[in-house]
């Protein structure tokens, strides 16, 4: 999907601008630049032109520039552009605000105006606390500490104490801080690449690095990153274990928190996305329906918010959990003819946030997608999704890569193709023994599929019956889960067994369920 278009960094620029932006650029760079300079202005209309770079056709278009010079014009291009946006941006996030205060902060106290310079500090200091901002804290206080040592301010006379006092706290707190992202990045990391736990080898492994690294007295910290990163750390190995009531329960603390400091939605919006995403997938892997559908409208209602479509990246990823917590509610409830009516919308989102979208989300998204062609019996769509997973790179995902090929295999069953189901099963065994990714179920399904691919249908159900009879035995095995998690085989079984639509299989369990 990604085409050479991301190549190029000014052009990837240019092209995420908003109208607004573009209108701010121009008027910028006239105001600011010599008129040798407005050469750039040139380029910048060049490159918003192009739908993909080339540097051929770039020369060509600027006719009074020559290609050593090329290189010199877009680094000069790309430093404005990121000027002008941080000018116009400067409110939009604290980040800035207090950047720009502390930029002000240091001017003054240059030009020896060193308590109208401390009265910012003290500004910003209030600011930085408020939202949490440590790395601010650490810098305002280093400044305060250098005019105080250089200068006579009369300030009170325990000043010297307090401000130790305070670096040693926050340099506490920012340590506490960096060990719990750590460890949340590892763990978010090492499922990235490998997904689920696949055996007791995995989980053991996953155990031992999250002992090893998770702070003492982890549960006693009260500032908010230090919480946030140890929700998420528990988060992870929660989820990489299977243990979805840990995962949700932890899920469920991370949300919270930012109900407990609203004012951080603000500053930290896409962890707040991630934790609503994370939050509607432990309710959909325990089939907790009614809470599902509950955090599902609040989130929908926040895609709207303006937080939520302050800056490209929180639209983005706001549009790919909303869109893969929809296809899940249709998973989860066998509607796939409905489901599958959300492609189109998919598919313009992928489009429109081309430039942003990491590749790991497109496959989750293109795996889904799959899932609700399978339901809806379109299997040709299906292997068409499928294709795009296992035709790319196998660096991302294993477990997801092992089952877009055991689902393309079995939507090829489903096709009756039968010339190429024999080569098919050898091909996708062999890579998911290679990945170390067979799990039980699995094992049974190739047996049963080597056994059973040419048999016509009316010959076929007392081997589905005794199938169907073996897997159900490992439906609550921890390890067999990730299985049925990925592809609902007992309900595709179940419907060649009962003679009916895999959707009505999967909807009759949701309602039963809906009335215990």
């Amino acid at each position: 999907m990604i085409s050479n278009r991301s190549t190029d960094i000014l052009f990837q620029l240019i092209h995420s601008l908003e109208k607004a932006e573009k209108r701010h650029f121009k008027l910028y760079i006239k105001r600011n630049s010599a008129r040798q300079d407005l050469k750039i202005v040139q380029l910048f209309d060049a490159l918003e032109k192009m739908q993909d770079y080339d540097e051929k056709i770039l020369l060509k278009k600027l006719a009074t520039v020559e290609k050593p010079q090329l290189a010199n014009l877009k680094a000069h291009l790309y430093k404005q552009l990121l000027a002008s946006l941080r000018l116009l941006k400067s409110a939009d996030s604290i980040d800035l605000q207090l950047h720009e205060q502390l930029d002000y902060a240091r001017i003054l106290y240059n030009k020896g105006l060193y308590l109208q310079s401390l009265k910012i500090l003290e500004k910003v200091k209030d600011l930085a606390l408020e939202y949490n901002q440590e790395s601010f804290l650490i810098q305002v206080i280093s400044l305060e500490k250098k005019i105080e040592t250089l200068h006579i301010t009369r300030s009170d006379i325990n000043k010297a104490s307090i401000l130790t006092q305070e670096a040693l706290v926050i340099n506490e707190r920012r340590l506490m801080r960096t060990r719990f992202s750590n460890l949340a990045l590892q763990l978010y990391n090492w499922y990235v690449k490998h997904g689920h736990a696949r055996n007791e080898k995995d989980e053991n492994g996953v155990r031992a690095f999250f002992k090893k690294n998770l702070p003492p007295d982890a549960e006693s910290n009260t500032g908010f990153y230090e919480q946030l990163y140890f929700y998420q750390s528990y988060c992870w190995y929660a989820f990489i274990r299977q243990d979805f009531l840990m995962y949700y329960r932890y899920s469920l603390k991370w949300v919270r928190l930012f109900q407990k400091h609203p004012k951080m939605v603000e500053v930290e919006t896409g962890h707040f996305i991630k934790g609503m995403h994370n939050l509607l997938t432990a309710n959909f892997d325990l089939r907790n329906f009614s809470k599902f559908d509950y955090y599902l409208k609040k989130f929908e209602a926040f895609a709207t918010t303006k937080e939520a479509n302050y800056h490209d990246n929180f639209r983005m990823q706001a549009f790919m959990y909303v869109t893969s917590a929809k296809v899940n509610n249709h998973l989860m409830k066998g509607s796939f003819d409905e489901g599958v009516k959300l492609i189109p919308e998919i598919e313009n989102g992928l489009k429109e946030f081309e430039l942003y979208i990491d590749r790991h989300r497109v496959l989750v998204i293109q795996y889904k997608t799959a899932m609700l062609c399978f339901g809806n019996k379109d299997y040709n769509s299906c292997i068409d999704y499928l294709q795009k997973i296992i035709n790319g790179p196998v660096d991302l995902r294993i477990d997801l890569q092992c089952y877009a090929r055991l689902l393309h295999l079995m939507a090829h069953y489903e096709l009756g193709n039968d010339v190429i189901i024999e080569s098919l099963i050898k091909s996708v065994f062999r890579f998911m023994s290679r990945m170390e990714n067979l799990t039980v179920v699995e094992e049974e399904m190739f047996s049963f599929l080597r056994k059973n691919f040419h048999l016509p249908t009316n010959k076929l159900k007392p081997s589905l019956e005794l199938f169907l009879q073996k897997i159900k035995h490992f439906e609550k095995n921890r390890f067999e889960t990730r299985t049925f998690a990925y592809l609902d085989i007992i309900s595709w079984v179940e419907s060649k067994v009962y003679d009916k639509p895999m959707g009505v299989i999967v909807r009759e369990k949701y309602l039963n369920s809906k009335h215990r």
